[in-house]
């Protein structure tokens, strides 16, 4: 089993896709593989950041209508 995916990493990932692409000597069957990989990954940190923006909105809420 993997190691799970965190946010970090998962950026990470997409630093070195970026790089691979801009360098210009990939296949276009490596390209499809990269950008398809690319874009969960962008789904991933999407969803994460949307998550966790939500769960600070809530905290934010609870803390005023206790204030």
């Amino acid at each position: 089993m993997g190691k799970k995916q965190t946010y970090e990493s998962a950026y990470e990932e997409l630093k070195i896709i970026m790089e691979d692409l801009q360098q210009d000597k990939i296949s276009v069957d490596e390209l499809n593989s990269k950008v398809n990989r690319a874009t969960e990954l962008i789904v991933y940190c999407n969803t994460m950041l949307h998550d966790t923006e939500m769960k600070i909105a809530d905290v934010i809420n609870r803390f005023q209508e206790e204030s």
